[in-house]
């Protein structure tokens, strides 16, 4: 399988890369300036970013919306992937750290996973409205909007890249199964 991570600057990026290599993926990481005729993968990983993704993220929709495979948007991934289909990403109270978030919708990605634990968060905007087409997934008592689906497109506010999430690696295994 092969796996595409979008770098957007973020400080983790190394870390989703070698994350889903140790998952058995091919992968290969590339700048947001790529051209979308450039890329061949079977998914996409939208890694972090530092900015504002009000500020623009290179070709990020292009990469949504013509590449037609699942997506995986990490923090300022998933701010991509909501702003892009309609929804509001805006300063939010901050998190910093450890926080435990709520799985409310199991769904695939969280497949034989908890309902409660702890991830690492590192932002200071989040998603404050979410577009009608979109599930929402978890959420925490700081931020609501956690985690959401949308076809097989992913949204996770938190990092599952770092070992101080729980649960992180069965995260980044769930979406690789669901491209398998």
């Amino acid at each position: 399988m092969n796996v595409v991570v979008i770098d957007n600057g973020g400080q983790w990026t190394h870390l989703e890369y070698r994350a889903l290599r140790e998952l058995g993926a091919d992968v290969k990481v590339v700048p947001n300036t790529t051209r979308v005729e450039d890329i061949e993968c079977d998914a996409l990983v939208l890694s972090g970013g530092k900015g504002s993704v009000n500020d623009g993220m290179g070709f990020c929709d292009e990469y949504l919306d013509k590449l037609g495979v699942p997506v995986l948007g990490i923090c300022m991934g998933l701010h991509i992937i909501a702003k892009h289909f309609g929804g509001q990403v805006e300063k939010g109270a901050g998190e910093y750290g450890k926080i435990e978030i709520r799985v409310t919708d199991s769904d695939e990605i969280f497949a034989n996973l908890s309902k409660k634990f702890n991830v690492w968060e590192s932002h200071g905007e989040e998603v404050t409205f979410l577009p009608d087409c979109f599930s929402l997934l978890a959420s925490s008592e700081t931020c609501n909007i956690e985690a959401v689906k949308f076809k097989d497109i992913y949204g996770v506010q938190f990092h599952p890249e770092v070992r101080e999430t729980e649960n992180g690696k069965a995260i980044m295994r769930n979406f690789l199964e669901l491209v398998r």
